[in-house]
């Protein structure tokens, strides 16, 4: 039988740190011996065709799956060992924006905030300040059952900075959202980023990844089948025609 989370190194605790990661599915290798880091500050992109393991990595990073064989450490916290403290250091944002639609914004940011339990005076301070910066103030004491994908996906990143995390894991951050919407989380990440919060960003968008992120890997049946800064991307698409697109095809295909 395999070794599941093996040790991982000591390294700068605030990280995230993939290290030899298999996740099986019976005889299916979901992800197949990816290691990663991903240090304090630096804005990764995860793309990959559809199947290839983001989404699986995803919740293995988050505590949702546990690796086959492997170790992941959050923020110097390994995330089967010590699950409670890795995942209160970082915030998880899926593709699609969960929220109890027969709660307010506000109550929702409450209960959030509850759940990680922020002291009332801070907690309501923190709303505020991010009812500001996502502009849902107009919204924020409406149930959410009746907000469209770009409010219910501003709300949704509210609710997961509320406890400042030192990491961000988020899928498909776009998806349907109208220009403003777009403008806002895009600036919110790239602050976040700059601020020293390292953020894993899984997307199918190619502009959105080469538009924001200071590093970019793509996986493909498992495996890491490119990574590298955006910088020497650029040096890469000369070798083509230009294009990410096809460097990603080219790295990608079967």
């Amino acid at each position: 039988m395999e070794e599941t989370n093996r040790s991982l190194p000591k390294t700068d605790p605030l990280m995230i740190q993939i290290q030899d990661v298999t996740k099986k599915f019976g005889s299916f290798t979901a992800v197949d011996k990816l290691s990663l880091i991903i240090p304090k500050g630096e804005f990764f992109g995860f793309l990959g065709p559809n199947g290839a393991g983001k989404t699986t990595t995803i919740k293995m990073i988050v505590g949702l799956f546990a690796p086959t064989s492997g170790g992941i450490r959050v923020n110097g916290w390994d995330i089967v060992k010590q699950p409670m403290e890795a995942k209160q250091s970082l915030a998880y944002v899926p593709d699609v924006p969960f929220l109890y639609e027969k709660l307010t914004g506000r109550e929702f940011l409450y209960f959030i905030g509850g759940l990680f339990k922020i002291p009332k005076p801070v907690l309501k301070n923190r709303i505020d300040e991010l009812i500001d910066h996502f502009e849902i103030g107009s919204w924020v004491d409406r149930r959410t059952e009746d907000y469209s994908q770009g409010m219910k996906q501003r709300t949704t990143i509210a609710a997961a900075l509320l406890h400042t995390p030192q990491s961000i894991i988020i899928d498909e951050p776009m998806i349907g959202l109208d220009p403003r919407s777009a403008k806002i989380v895009r600036e919110t990440l790239r602050e976040q980023s700059q601020s020293g919060v390292s953020i894993l960003m899984s997307t199918h968008s190619l502009p959105v990844a080469e538009e924001l992120c200071d590093r970019i890997g793509i996986i493909n049946e498992g495996k890491l089948v490119f990574c590298d800064t955006r910088e020497q991307l650029q040096r890469d698409k000369l070798r083509y025609d230009g294009k990410f697109e096809s460097v990603f095809l080219e790295v990608t295909k079967q």
